[in-house]
């Protein structure tokens, strides 16, 4: 049975309009594809000057939550400051974006005060030897047959894969599957490679009595098994299938970062946190239904706001597996959208989730049939799915209210009219 049927609508200028009189909202927002495009160097990403500003004009109304991080080489903080005139300007303005990284671990305000709630220095001292072990194996394996390549094509290729993320060392194989385009079975064999990379880690970890600390996301993925481990997307040729191996901290998934902004939210607009001032994510459960029930035991409903959640990482796709042909449903954001629409159902709060087809990019993934869409819209009896293959299905149970076809440019945009329009209402800064 469908619990919830998607809209897929392509009406922004409603959803602005509604947005506009909500006098409790909060956007929670994943950051590559959504506001940035996807690129294969991360080094590469850029970032426009009025989303950062539209961002500021949202202060108190809108956070963060990415698998990516605020700070280092490769963070989301050096972007926004390249963006800006001055070095300093983010910092003193308060132009940083707030909210969540690492999946939920990585704290940070709007002037860039970084913290890592419920890390140990124990765990941090481990991550951090990690991007040299993954330069390692990644450079001793092009190198060698069946890959052999030469000296200069390995650096370059093993500077653009491996991410030194403080939280949340990864690899990322977008330029090897560029690379591999026209050898299908040499990548997907490559992505075998990395996840047995990414197993003897977790096994490392376990030798440093640090085996409950750690676990690996794969984005995109294709949901979780019975053991609660992520599923790799191995390619098929027509696409990249899962292209970031991530070592991540255990509790530093996104839908539990809900939770933790939530609570940020509540004390920000009512001096209070109803989880306590130190909750993080490493303390709370992980299962959905867990993370209800906590919302419903300690959110005032009469303060809840309306929620509208926004990412770009969301698959369905058809699979056999011991000779039954399986729907899986995977994705980065499927978790912490999925929640948002279960929070907006148990508070009655009107919340959306809102999709962007992120698949224009350097990334290859799966993209919206905008003009079938368009046709839905005229034709409301039209079904959506042959719009979204590769992403939803007739019985999924998240539902796509709203999708923005045209990518982050056209989110951006949306975006900074709706901060412009609320600040003028509420006579924000």
């Amino acid at each position: 049975m469908i619990k919830h049927s998607p809209t897929f609508s392509l009406d922004h200028q409603r959803l602005l309009d509604t947005l506009v009189t909500s006098d409790k909202l909060l956007i929670i927002q994943d950051l590559d594809g959504v506001c940035m495009g996807l690129v294969r160097d991360p080094l590469s990403r850029t970032i426009e000057q009025r989303y950062v500003q539209a961002a500021r004009q949202l202060a108190g109304h809108f956070f963060v939550l990415t698998n990516g991080e605020h700070i280092g080489r490769r963070g989301v903080n050096g972007i926004v400051d390249n963006a800006l005139a001055a070095p300093a300007q983010a910092r003193e303005q308060g132009l940083y974006l707030p909210g969540l990284a690492a999946g939920g671990v990585q704290l940070q305000d709007r002037h860039g005060r970084v913290s890592h709630p419920g890390v140990s220095a124990a765990e941090l001292a481990f991550l951090k030897t990690l991007p040299g072990k993954a330069e390692r194996f990644l450079g001793e394996l092009l190198g060698a047959p069946p890959y052999a390549l030469a000296a200069a094509e390995v650096a370059a290729l093993v500077g653009a894969s491996v991410l030194d993320n403080l939280a949340s060392p990864t690899l990322n194989i977008n330029s090897l599957y560029q690379h591999f385009s026209e050898q299908p079975a040499l990548y997907q064999q490559l992505q075998h490679a990395v996840e047995g990379f990414m197993a003897q880690l977790l096994q490392q970890a376990a030798a440093c009595q640090l085996q409950e600390s750690f676990f690996v996301h794969y984005a995109p993925n294709l949901g979780s098994d019975a053991q609660g481990l992520e599923r790799v997307k191995y390619s098929t040729g027509d696409d990249a299938g899962t292209t970031d191996f991530q070592f991540m901290l255990k509790g530093a998934i996104k839908e539990v970062g809900v939770l933790v902004i939530l609570n940020h939210y509540y004390h920000q607009h009512t001096g209070a946190y109803p989880l306590g001032a130190d909750f993080n994510a490493r303390q709370a459960p992980r299962e959905r239904d867990a993370l209800l029930q906590l919302a419903r035991e300690h959110f005032d409903p009469a303060q809840m706001p309306r929620i509208v959640g926004v990412g770009d990482t969301v698959t369905s796709a058809s699979r056999t597996l011991d000779g039954q042909t399986q729907q899986l449903r995977g994705g980065s954001d499927r978790g912490f959208l999925t929640l948002v629409q279960e929070l907006g159902k148990a508070f009655d709060s009107d919340n959306c989730v809102v999709y962007i087809d992120s698949s224009g990019g350097e990334v290859d993934r799966p993209g919206l049939d905008a003009v079938h869409l368009q046709r839905r819209a005229a034709d409301p009896g039209l079904e959506p799915w042959p719009a979204a293959e590769g992403i939803s299905d007739p019985a999924d149970p998240l539902g796509l209210d709203v999708v923005f076809c045209d990518g982050h440019g056209q989110y951006v945009t949306f975006f900074c009219s709706l901060a412009e329009r609320y600040a003028g209402r509420t006579g924000a800064a």
